[in-house]
C-alpha cells in the first residue's frame, strides 16, 4: 500500500510546521472573558441590598416607639433594655456570655433562645455571623438589643442550611449576660 508513506509525510510536515511557531510569543487564551458575569453579579447584589434596605427602612418607620441607630457596618439596631451607667464594652479576646433569638423580617421566630442555647463567645476569636460579631461589641452587660441584619451581615447567599434561607435578612434580639476579661490576658 502506498498510503502509509503519504500519511507519514503529512504527519511529518504537520510536526515541522507546529514546531516552527516562535517560542518567545505568549500563547493566547482560547476564550476571552468579557466581565459580563461579574458586572451582572454586582448589579444583582446592588439590587438585593437596596431591596433589603427598603424593607428594613419600612420596619424602622413603622416602629414609632423605639429609636434605631444605623451602624457604620450596614445594619440597624434598637435597645430593648439600655444600661446608662458607665461600664465596659466587650473587646477582642474577652468572653461574652449572651442569649439570643432569631426572627425573620416579618417578626416570625426562626430560632428561640432555648434553641440557640446560652452562647459563650471569645470576642473576635471565634467564627460568628458578621453582624453579631460586630454588634456584641456595641453592648454593655445587662443590655438587650434587637439588630436588623441585611442578609450580607447575616447568613448571606448560602443561608444556614437549616431554617434560614438564602439572602434572608434577619432580626436578632441579643441579651448580653456577662463579660469576662481574656483569661490569658491576650488581645
Amino acid at each position: 500500500m502506498k498510503i502509509q508513506p503519504l500519511v507519514f509525510a503529512c504527519t511529518f510536515l504537520i510536526f515541522i510546521c507546529s514546531c516552527s511557531q516562535r517560542q518567545d510569543e505568549a500563547r493566547r487564551p482560547i476564550s476571552h472573558a468579557s466581565g459580563t458575569f461579574i458586572k451582572k453579579s454586582i448589579e444583582r447584589n446592588k439590587k438585593l441590598v437596596a431591596n433589603e434596605e427598603k424593607i428594613i427602612d419600612s420596619i424602622i418607620k413603622n416602629d414609632t416607639l423605639k429609636e434605631y441607630t444605623a451602624s457604620n457596618k450596614g445594619y440597624w439596631y434598637k435597645y430593648e433594655t439600655k444600661v446608662d451607667e458607665t461600664s465596659a464594652f466587650p473587646k477582642r479576646g474577652d468572653i461574652a456570655y449572651f442569649d439570643y433569638e432569631v426572627k425573620d423580617i416579618e417578626n416570625t421566630i426562626i430560632y428561640t433562645k432555648s434553641e440557640t442555647k446560652p452562647q459563650i463567645y471569645y470576642v473576635d476569636k471565634q467564627n460568628m455571623i458578621t453582624g453579631l460579631r460586630d454588634g456584641i461589641k456595641l453592648m454593655k452587660k445587662g443590655e438587650t438589643v434587637s439588630f436588623l441584619f441585611p442578609s450580607h451581615m447575616a447568613y448571606g447567599y448560602h443561608g444556614d442550611d437549616q431554617k434560614i434561607g438564602i439572602n434572608q435578612p434577619i432580626i436578632c434580639t441579643v441579651t448580653l449576660k456577662d463579660i469576662q476579661p481574656d483569661p490569658q490576658g491576650e488581645n
